[in-house]
């Protein structure tokens, strides 16, 4: 599915968060939003999503596949798992609401834990589940619902540096094997460069697109330590250095 923002801008309160934001994201690609803090990331997530309307421009995509459960689907930094569901019934609680037969819910969560590594964990509880886990259920719990674009807001900032490589790993092996939609928001420069065939950097609060970094390498070829890569990575943090330093002043003094 194909998203296009068309000069969207947001405010609240009569604060400015976001301005004149024009960015396409063609079916397929996953493109990474990063900024300094405050400079309205997950606020541009929230409107791609639909949850908030923009003050200003639109939001438009295209047909979704006819098989999609739920076109826009959230992963979130919070697991939001229900502790007293096994693995399997958090994921299954996502299609309770769809017309489908239990045959067919059965058929979906055994699909999508055996795409996330999990189909040995399915009748474990959350509390059982280390932090990696937990994510790797509430991917799975998003794949379940086929969605047509994944929007994922920080999805790996609580982890261990191990477990989020792992889960890199993770999202890049499902990515190769069926090509997904996805807008990520991180903070985190590597994860932007291992993940994103193109890299909006936006500016500090009112968000506006500052740069756009296109990386054509295969996802399957990138890796820690990686040159390019890093070169990449450098280039991203001139672009916001300074920003980011002035919205962490901000923020510090309560402006």
């Amino acid at each position: 599915m194909d998203l296009m923002l068309q000069s969207v801008g947001h405010s609240y309160n009569g604060q400015t968060v976001l301005e004149d934001i024009s960015l396409d994201i063609p079916s397929g690609q996953i493109v990474c939003l990063i900024g300094p803090s405050g400079c309205g990331k997950s606020t541009l997530l929230r409107l791609i999503g639909g949850l908030e309307q923009p003050g200003a421009g639109r939001v438009l995509a295209s047909a979704p596949p006819a098989d999609s459960l739920n076109p826009l689907t959230y992963i979130f930094q919070d697991f939001a798992l229900l502790p007293w569901r096994t693995v399997a019934g958090n994921v299954a609680l996502v299609l309770e609401d769809h017309a489908l037969s239990a045959s067919e819910r059965a058929a979906i969560v055994q699909d999508v834990l055996a795409r996330t590594k999990l189909s040995e964990f399915a009748q474990a509880l959350p509390k059982q589940l280390s932090g990696g886990m937990k994510q790797r259920v509430a991917i799975a719990r998003a794949l379940a619902v086929r969605p047509a674009a994944l929007l994922l807001d920080e999805p790996l900032s609580a982890l261990d540096s191990q477990t989020r490589e792992l889960l890199l790993d993770d999202l890049v092996d499902l990515w190769t094997r069926q090509p997904f939609t996805g807008v990520y928001v991180t903070h985190n420069l590597y994860e932007a460069t291992r993940l994103g065939a193109r890299i909006v950097v936006l500016s500090r609060r009112p968000g506006r697109i500052r740069d756009i970094v296109d990386i054509d390498r295969p996802l399957a070829e990138r890796a820690i330590g990686d040159p390019a890569l890093e070169a990449i990575q450098k280039r991203l943090w001139g672009a916001m250095r300074d920003e980011a330093l002035a919205a962490d002043r901000e923020l510090a003094d309560g402006r």
